[in-house]
């Protein structure tokens, strides 16, 4: 019996190599993917296919804060998708329109313009802000700016790329596009020295994510807000990755009482099952595209707009936001209480939270998953947590005594 256990093992290791090296042969190597194959996945956990069973503190960036396979939102994509799934915005669906409804009221805005990934949504927002900047603050043409800061992450087109202060995002995908200008994160003179009469906006994250978990001071946000006020500069807010509760709040804004010009949202608003993003702004700020002026062949088709709005009522019924909040607060606790020269800080907000290292972080993040728990890598030196919203406390303690033990084998 134990031959054949044995046997079983060693297929089933056979054929995780087997997936890993089909993918290196035909697929492109723009990923440093964790070594784990997963064939399966259910609320906080994932299981691999040689049936192993890992602890999930990555959440895909975020997009299932509602955990894996959540059944409500599963039930609206299959029910969905028995009527219709696509028709283009050549014409109306009768998803969409109660999707918009759902979204809007329950972010604070007006109007919102659907999309599928969250470069999208950003590619959307640098569009609506520049047409503010030229045909409402009378920007002469062609001369508008967009402050961004330095550690940013908004995507990967060229054009948001342009917007990076980091150089291996940018090597050799020049020449880039004009009109953004770097302000340090966090600095409120750096920001107010790089507005000027030609700035349109500030492009920001209330927190950085793939910057390494960057929160910026008590006030910072607010203050900045105030300050594109007092300047007439409209403030975008990339909460693509900070939305619907991760850092314990609906949006990371509201910790600090801001609403954003435009809010733009993705990731857990598709919960895992379906790319949907969006850009959410006034009317009279949404009301500057005309038809013609923007759009996207899947943004708000009707599967997208169903699923969307499962992921959203899940989000704000169970109180997802409030159990990161709690489940953040221990996490976050439990981590500073473990004391390694290993470590520099420990940082965060809700559950997105990142270990600071003195060296590399990988080595750290293999040895985790070696034991169960799947965290991925940031900026190098950061190991980052950012587990489904719908963690438990027996899950948290799991983290902290397998990180624990973790630090201390090094």
């Amino acid at each position: 019996m134990k031959v054949i256990e044995q046997s079983a093992d060693a297929r089933r290791i056979a054929a995780a190599q087997s997936y890993i090296e089909t993918e290196q042969r035909y697929g492109a190597h723009n990923y440093d993917p964790l070594d784990i194959v997963v064939e399966r996945a259910q609320g906080v956990w994932l299981y691999d296919v040689e049936g192993r069973k890992y602890l999930d503190c990555i959440s895909a960036y975020s997009a299932v804060n509602q955990g894996h396979r959540h059944p409500r939102i599963e039930s609206a994509l299959i029910a969905q998708a028995k009527r219709a799934t696509l028709v283009s915005r050549a014409m109306r669906n009768d998803r969409m329109p109660a999707f918009l409804q759902r979204l809007t009221e329950a972010c604070g805005y007006e109007m919102a313009l659907p999309t599928n990934t969250g470069v999208e949504a950003v590619e959307t927002a640098i569009k609506l802000v520049r047409r503010w900047g030229y045909e409402v603050k009378g920007i002469p043409e062609n001369a508008a700016e967009i402050v961004v800061f330095n550690d940013n992450f908004h995507g990967r087109t060229t054009s948001v790329i342009s917007a990076s202060s980091t150089p291996e995002y940018k090597r050799h995908f020049g020449p880039f596009m004009p009109g953004f200008v770097l302000a340090t994160f966090g600095d409120l003179d750096a920001l107010a020295r790089a507005l000027n009469d030609n700035t349109a906006a500030i492009l920001i994250e209330p927190i950085q994510g793939e910057g390494g978990v960057n929160v910026p001071p008590d006030g910072y946000l607010h203050r900045a807000w105030e300050l594109c006020k007092e300047r007439r500069v409209l403030f975008i807010a990339d909460e693509i990755q900070t939305g619907f509760g991760r850092t314990g709040d609906l949006f990371a804004q509201d910790h600090e009482n801001v609403k954003a010009d435009v809010l733009l949202v993705g990731k857990a608003l598709g919960g895992g099952y379906y790319p949907v993003s969006a850009a959410l702004a006034s009317a009279e700020l949404m009301n500057l595209f005309a038809p013609g002026d923007h759009g996207s062949t899947f943004g708000g088709n009707p599967l997208a707009s169903a699923v969307a709005q499962a992921a959203l009522d899940v989000v704000l019924e169970e109180n997802l936001a409030e159990n990161a909040r709690k489940m953040g607060h221990i996490l976050m606790a439990g981590l500073r209480e473990i004391r390694s020269p290993l470590i520099k800080e420990v940082r965060g907000r809700g559950l997105l939270v990142g270990v600071e290292f003195r060296d590399r972080a990988r080595p750290i993040a293999d040895a985790m998953l070696k034991r169960g728990i799947a965290c991925k890598d940031t900026q190098e030196n950061v190991l980052r947590f950012a587990p489904p919203l719908v963690i438990q406390r027996a899950e948290i303690e799991l983290i902290l005594d397998t990180f624990g033990d973790v630090i201390r084998s090094f």
